[in-house]
């Protein structure tokens, strides 16, 4: 395969997140390439790492002030590399897609047609999908609450029992509001705990949609992930999933996988396929998925237009993000059968402390985290020995030690369900 060498590309990722570095950390073991990262400000994941030219506004941005910025970057770089330009959050994705001539002319990108992104990126319609191409899907109620300040406003019946689980239909309609007990998924015990949601959500001036869906019972343990690339052409060239042995409990990033094994598991793999190829997608897609443990099966949750904060477990078990985008939009590798990206290594990803994990799992899941410990075979995305500085070495501590006070406050001990 053709490679690319330092000063051919320069990626240039917006955020600051764990995924954006982990974004950055895959450019870098691909192409031996520095990113810029452009962000409101250089948090923990992005300071003082030497694979990360940071570009900090100092102050919270709005999604368009990104792509602004980036625009401003491309027409200042008097670099000799080709410009790939990326980013990891619904709302940037969006801005980006609303702005794709204007990019196009400066970078190279892969984003989502915007009818497309409109499809999957709403829960409400990625439901619907899923029945249309016989992915398993959990019931959905889907609830517009553009008049829920008009005091006739009235939620529609949910169909199923309680409790229930209630989320924002599109993330980026949700993402930059404010308000005290702030969740991104709420678990509904009663009719009564719902409508106070609904008035919650009305003070806060959330005008957008949300769903209410049935609970697919079971622990962290019953979570999975799949990461894919859909090439120009419509072609998945990238193929990686985990399974999910804990999640954060803390309010703010419930749901965000802390330990996953990777494991390329056929019927996830297959459920995928349907719903990207249904769709014509194009470019990084990252499914939610919920195993039933009473039959097995899998539940297809939601799919996020991007790559997902988690990447690096991809990049980590043999499936690098950046080699697949690379190859399609610049190399042109195989353009009609082209080369396939599988995450078929099996590692431990894993951001909290072994001892907090090993907490939390018992059985055949215990066993084999200590043997994939014994073998070597574990992963932080920020632990990098390209990138060693001591403030980025402390701030991985305090950040392990910032997890073990989270689940001592919001998940002291293991439970039966994912909440």
């Amino acid at each position: 395969m053709q490679e690319v060498h330092g000063p051919d590309i320069r990626p240039v990722i917006l955020g600051a997140d764990i995924g954006v570095y982990a974004l950055a950390r895959a450019f870098f073991e691909a192409f031996g390439v520095n990113s810029t990262v452009i962000s409101s400000f250089a948090t923990g994941p992005i300071a003082h790492s030497s694979i990360c030219e940071v570009h900090a506004a100092g102050r919270v941005m709005l999604p368009n002030e990104y792509v602004q910025r980036a625009i401003e970057f491309a027409d200042a770089w008097q670099g000799p590399g080709q410009l790939v330009l990326l980013a990891n959050t619904d709302s940037l994705i969006r801005a980006i897609a609303e702005r794709v001539d204007e990019l196009r002319t400066r970078y190279l990108l892969q984003v989502l047609p915007m009818e497309t992104l409109d499809l999957v990126s709403d829960k409400a319609s990625f439901a619907r999908l899923c029945a249309e191409v016989g992915v398993p899907h959990p019931q959905t109620v889907v609830v517009d609450c553009s008049g829920i300040a008009d005091g006739a406003w009235k939620a529609p019946d949910v169909p199923f029992a309680f409790p229930v689980v209630a989320k924002a239909a599109k993330s980026s309609d949700y993402e930059g509001l404010s308000f005290e007990g702030k969740k991104k998924v709420y678990l509904i015990s009663t009719p009564d705990e719902l409508q106070e949601l609904w008035s919650t959500l009305a003070l806060a001036g959330f005008r957008s949609t949300f769903v209410v869906q049935e609970v697919i019972p079971g622990d962290d343990t019953q979570v999975w992930s799949v990461t894919a690339y859909v090439n120009t052409q419509g072609i998945i060239t990238l193929k990686a999933a985990a399974h999910v042995l804990l999640e954060d409990h803390a309010p703010s990033a419930l749901g965000n996988p802390v330990a996953m094994v990777t494991n390329l598991r056929q019927d996830l793999l297959d459920y995928s396929t349907k719903l990207l190829e249904r769709s014509g997608y194009r470019g990084f897609a990252n499914f939610d998925v919920k195993v039933d443990p009473r039959n097995g099966t899998p539940y297809f949750l939601e799919v996020n237009p991007r790559i997902g904060r988690n990447n690096y477990y991809a990049t980590a078990s043999g499936a690098n993000p950046a080699s697949a985008m690379m190859e399609d939009l610049l190399l042109d590798v195989g353009a009609s059968s082209p080369h396939i990206h599988l995450g078929d290594k099996e590692i431990l990803y894993l951001v909290v402390p072994l001892p907090l994990l090993a907490r939390y799992i018992g059985g055949e899941e215990k066993a084999n985290i200590l043997r994939l410990h014994k073998n070597a075979a574990i992963v932080h995305p920020l632990r990098n020995a390209q990138d060693r500085a001591w403030k980025r070495r402390m701030y991985v501590a305090q950040s392990q030690l910032n997890h073990v006070y989270k689940f001592l406050r919001y998940y002291p001990k293991p439970t039966d369900t994912a909440f």
